[in-house]
């Protein structure tokens, strides 16, 4: 049985077994993937990032703007479009292995199924340019074990998907259980990341906004973090708070604490994610 190397790592709890490809010959399949993430038997993580070279990948998916692209898949082994959490905890890899550097003001691109992002260094770790979101403006409804009734949410298109619910309390948030998987009326086709959101009281100190979060991640399940969710979070309770809400957001996820910042770019509106990213251990692991 061949063994290969790995890397743990993590972003405020969301983490991910890390697996260096950079000429493209290591291709996993979605089980071996799982088996990878697997808490009891594999790893465990709640995603997987293959560290691969742009130009090594097909036509379709290379990105020849950025050396190095995020192949990202979830816990369940399906491919995934974007994790903000996972290109920060790429480019710390990129960084501490030697495969690419970053100068103090620098930014380093990183080729994702969503297009290509930029990583800079910040305070707590590094920020990324997520590029521009969208929303349909629907208001599916959102049935949860813990909620008496179904909620209204927001759609919020990140590359990936996601809805966006408000509760009225900590006790409400509390309460869930994430154990069981959200039911969203209409059903997306592709599903969709459920973000579970109470603000502050205040909403806004010193100009920021501050909101605490739980997330249902589709083909993982509740995560400690995620970073797209969270930029989910706080564009949706922006856009419910109305003129004069904030373009700066504090998020809680039970992992910690991320930044969102808001502001004009090519295209439109850019969001970018800020946080800790810490690679933890390494090893060699047989794969199956």
């Amino acid at each position: 049985m061949p063994e290969i190397a790995f890397t743990k790592g993590h972003g405020t709890g969301n983490d991910f077994v890390i697996v260096a490809d950079p000429d493209g010959e290591r291709d996993l399949s979605a089980d071996q993937v799982a088996a990878l993430c697997d808490r009891r038997f594999g790893i465990g993580g709640d995603g997987f990032l293959r560290v691969v070279r742009s130009r090594a990948l097909g036509a379709g998916s290379a990105t020849p703007e950025a050396e190095w692209f995020m192949d990202y898949r979830n816990a369940d082994g399906s491919i995934a479009e974007m994790c903000g959490n996972g290109v920060r905890v790429f480019a710390r890899y990129l960084l501490d292995t030697g495969l690419a550097t970053l100068a103090e003001g620098a930014a380093l691109a990183v080729g994702t199924r969503d297009g290509v992002k930029l990583v800079t260094r910040s305070g707590d770790g590094f920020e990324a340019d997520l590029g521009t979101w969208s929303s349909d403006g629907a208001d599916p409804l959102v049935r949860a074990r813990g909620l008496d009734v179904p909620r209204p949410g927001m759609n919020i298109d990140l590359g990936n998907p996601h809805t966006v619910v408000a509760l009225a309390s900590e006790e409400e948030l509390d309460q869930l259980d994430l154990t069981v998987i959200p039911q969203l009326d209409p059903v997306p086709a592709n599903g969709a990341n459920v973000e579970f959101v109470v603000p502050s009281d205040p909403l806004v100190t010193a100009g920021v906004g501050r909101i605490r979060m739980r997330v249902f991640e589709r083909g993982v399940g509740e995560t400690l973090s995620c970073g797209t969710g969270t930029v989910a979070a706080a564009l949706a309770v922006r856009s419910w708070a109305g003129d004069g809400a904030p373009d700066q957001w504090r998020v809680e996820v039970p992992g910690g604490t991320l930044g969102v910042r808001m502001f004009q770019g090519a295209g439109g509106e850019h969001v970018a994610l800020s946080g800790p990213a810490t690679l933890v251990f390494s090893g060699t692991v047989s794969l199956a």
